[in-house]
């Protein structure tokens, strides 16, 4: 068994919380200041305990959450979930995002691989990026 955990570094949390692929990945979003601990920007190796409050920034959604527990291993989902509480208005403001952008999609029914162009339509593409 491994003593409880006081504090861990703010990229290996976010690792282990899931919100990033690779701790490298999660040091790159903090160093470009996609998080904020404590509405303060701040660096990949900052201790963060439970209670601390952070706004993670990734791909137009927005969390604010207050880590709850700390853990040093990846688990599954299920159990990545536990370690941090997140406001309802976060909540509530993603789900909605997530609606819309739904939407958007069945409105305009828009995938960029309907088709490879043909000769004649690759020829006006070359003419237009000519001119």
């Amino acid at each position: 068994m491994q003593p409880e955990l006081e504090t861990i570094r703010l990229d290996k949390w976010l690792w282990t919380a899931r919100f990033f692929k690779t701790r490298k990945l999660a040091a790159d979003a903090i160093s470009g200041g996609k998080i904020h601990v404590n509405d303060q920007r701040t660096k990949p190796g900052k201790e963060v305990k439970p209670g601390t409050r952070l706004t993670i920034t990734k791909d137009s959604y927005r969390w604010d959450i207050t880590i709850s527990a700390l853990s040093s291993q990846r688990r599954p989902a299920k159990d990545a979930v536990l370690l941090y509480e997140e406001t309802a208005e976060s909540l509530a403001k993603r789900q909605q995002q997530i609606i819309q952008q739904r939407e958007q999609r069945e409105l305009f029914d828009f995938s960029g691989r309907d088709h490879k162009p043909n000769k004649k339509e690759r020829r006006l593409i070359h003419r237009f990026k000519q001119n």
